[in-house]
């Protein structure tokens, strides 16, 4: 047909409005094509797209409007995950508590033609497949960020050095043998969880402490690091708690220097508090600490050692922790 224009542009309500009109009147496709300036053949698949399913000749062009602005719509959305393999790879990490960004990481390492980033898998979750929420680390029903404001409390740690005298390569993370210690209560349970990392290679230490006092914290922490040797074990930090007051006793023992971080500023010890945040995937707030076996804070305590992080180009606390002991004796 002469005068066709050249370049294609969607049919408006108004041309709907004029094919449902004339085709009431009986005319052809061609004869409606003609009066309406367009080919034959895109009258032909605007029927067959919009029209109703089971009477393809029953055609209402304000239906048959949504039925195309639906498809262009869905046209333009691309599936988060791409294919079959993908989402069942993302399943079965997101079921071992792997985080979105660790998943995305590994698929990166493992399987390159695989990949898909960390934001991809979080829309997926919420968009798709929100029966997985449970296994993220918050299990936040909508994502969202907290903070909060506290007025400080006079302190009575003794010999108390703060974290601002020290050392800066230490918190460059370059030397093995520097610790955050904490401790995970519960409201339910007078026996607490020592949380102790290293802050390197985020090699984790689990323990029950019967009691949250000073002694115990101190004598726990004295054990579980004296199997190293003293070139493992040179500083550690720690809150303001009244459970780190004999700190000085354990620098006697282990050799170790003591730092505490400033009043209600956490941040200062991200590591220990991030881990923390992961064993409350197990243990949860409200549990009764003292009806937990040894056994389980050993499996948990294994779990976080053996698994990847993207700090340490997604190798696991334990093999980091081993390649920085073979630099460090050889």
């Amino acid at each position: 047909m002469r005068g066709m224009p050249k370049t294609y542009n969607h049919l408006t309500v108004h041309e709907r409005d004029l094919i449902a009109v004339l085709r009431s009147k009986g005319q052809s496709l061609r004869s409606i094509a003609k009066k309406l300036n367009r080919h034959p053949s895109t009258l032909s698949r605007e029927l067959q797209r919009n029209a109703p399913k089971i009477n393809r000749g029953y055609y209402l062009a304000h239906r048959a409007h949504e039925r195309a602005k639906l498809r262009n719509r869905l046209s333009r959305t691309h599936p988060r995950l791409k294919n079959q393999e993908i989402h069942d790879l993302v399943r079965q990490k997101l079921k071992k508590g792997w985080s979105p960004e660790l998943i995305s990481g590994w698929l990166w390492k493992k399987y390159p033609k695989h990949y898909v980033c960390h934001e991809s898998i979080y829309q997926w979750i919420y968009y798709e497949a929100r029966e997985f929420i449970p296994y993220l680390v918050y299990s936040h029903k909508r994502r969202k960020r907290k903070g909060q404001c506290k007025t400080h409390k006079a302190l009575h740690v003794p010999e108390r050095v703060s974290i601002k005298k020290r050392p800066k390569h230490i918190e460059r993370r370059r030397q093995i043998g520097h610790w955050e210690a904490d401790t995970m209560i519960s409201r339910s349970s007078s026996t607490a969880i020592q949380v102790l990392v290293e802050r390197k290679t985020r090699l984790t230490k689990l323990s029950k402490l019967k009691r949250k006092i000073a002694r115990q914290m101190s004598s726990t922490l004295n054990r579980r690091l004296a199997r190293y040797p003293k070139s493992y074990r040179l500083t550690v930090t720690y809150d303001n708690g009244p459970e780190n007051h004999e700190h000085i006793r354990t620098n006697r023992v282990l050799g170790t220097r003591s730092y505490f971080c400033e009043p209600y500023h956490s941040y200062e010890r991200g590591t220990v508090e991030n881990t923390i945040g992961l064993v409350r995937r197990f243990l949860p707030k409200k549990t009764d600490f003292s009806k937990i076996s040894k056994n389980k804070i050993r499996s948990i305590e294994n779990w976080l050692n053996n698994r990847p992080k993207k700090c340490l180009g997604f190798n696991t606390p334990a093999e980091a922790f081993k390649t920085a002991s073979v630099a460090l004796t050889g």
